[in-house]
């Protein structure tokens, strides 16, 4: 993938896209971000055939196929906002082999792994295939001044706990485990400048930096609990993506490094903290994002239903057991860190 990363980058797509060969791009948003697409429009001129501003969370499959039916007639796609419309062109990617150019405007850093999901009947299919890789990603710092505190504050959260997941996955080396630990490095250090001072560049470009370093990360490496947690809850119960991993990802942290002695180091040297999982929950308390599931909608009774999907799948770490991992969710539900041992 080639990457464009600075301030006024959203400038040179219209290169980015000759350089590829495109000559009809469809220009993907969601409905909150169809400023953002326009503006787009309006770089490309003639190449853009038009917008489809209907992609949502978790990707369902009637948002791909409208997506589908949208971008009949064009050569490629340009996704711009967070991980809901990457996530639309990731799709459009593997099935209908149109290679697209991404600019991210949130932090959840998908954009540079190979990872793939979308929704059906209230479950979430994940994959990895290159084929999903955006051709070019364009890194805008300043696009990011439209993004409202707290969903800075989840989609940075989101993309730290990439980085963690990283740094314990059986396929890790000592080059993805230092971009993992420097990318928490730079989110730790910038999202409370960013949520408290959002139009502060320096603490942007920084926030953005890290997200590029945890998805990267977590592109080079294996998925782990974390991830698969956070895919059920959010395919099966719609919980929204970023604030389901900001709520899940100390009480996950607090389970696995039990036994992972080298990550939790990591996290400690990153996070400036002695004890990693109380780290990310103090992080989250100061960002003012939320610290339970049970303020996202999910009740005690939908529990049976989350460890009924997660515990029959093999994670690398620590072993998962129905009851370990029912304790682990009863304390994300009640935003408890405390419970979790």
């Amino acid at each position: 993938m080639r990457v464009v990363f600075g301030a006024g980058s959203l400038n040179r797509l219209a290169p980015e896209i000759d350089a590829l060969g495109l000559k009809k791009v469809l220009v993907l948003s969601t409905p909150g971000q169809r400023a953002l697409a326009e503006q787009v429009m309006n770089l490309l001129g003639s190449t853009a055939i038009g917008i489809f501003d209907g992609a949502r969370m978790h990707v369902p499959v009637d948002v791909v196929e409208a997506a589908t039916k949208a971008a009949s007639g064009a050569d490629g796609c340009v996704a711009i906002g967070g991980g809901s419309t990457i996530g639309l062109g990731k799709i459009l990617a593997l099935d209908a082999d149109l290679p697209f150019v991404a600019i991210p405007t949130t932090y959840a850093g998908s954009e540079m792994t190979t990872i793939w999901g979308r929704t059906e009947n209230a479950r979430k299919q994940t994959g990895r295939d290159r084929k999903v890789l955006p051709r070019s990603v364009i890194y805008d710092p300043a696009l990011t001044f439209r993004l409202p505190s707290g969903v800075s504050a989840t989609s940075g959260l989101n993309a730290m706990a990439h980085a963690m997941e990283a740094l314990y996955a059986p396929d890790r080396s000592p080059i993805t485990s230092l971009v993992a630990e420097e990318g928490v490095r730079s989110l730790a250090a910038s999202l409370p400048t960013v949520v408290a001072h959002g139009f502060d560049l320096a603490a942007r470009t920084d926030a953005l930096r890290g997200a590029w370093l945890c998805g990267a990360c977590l592109g080079a490496t294996t998925m782990g609990l974390h991830h698969k947690l956070c895919h059920v809850l959010g395919g099966t119960f719609d919980l929204p993506h970023a604030d389901t991993h900001a709520v899940v990802l100390p009480h996950v942290a607090a389970y696995m490094l039990a036994t992972e002695p080298e990550t939790e180091a990591a996290l400690q040297r990153a996070l400036g903290t002695a004890a990693p999982a109380q780290g990310f929950s103090a992080l989250a308390d100061r960002l003012g994002a939320p610290r339970s599931l049970a303020e996202l909608g999910l009740t005690e009774r939908d529990l049976d239903t989350v460890v009924e999907q997660v515990v029959g799948n093999v994670y690398s770490g620590r072993p998962v057991t129905a009851l370990a991992l029912r304790s682990l969710l009863l304390a994300a539900l009640h935003g408890d860190i405390e419970l979790q041992a």
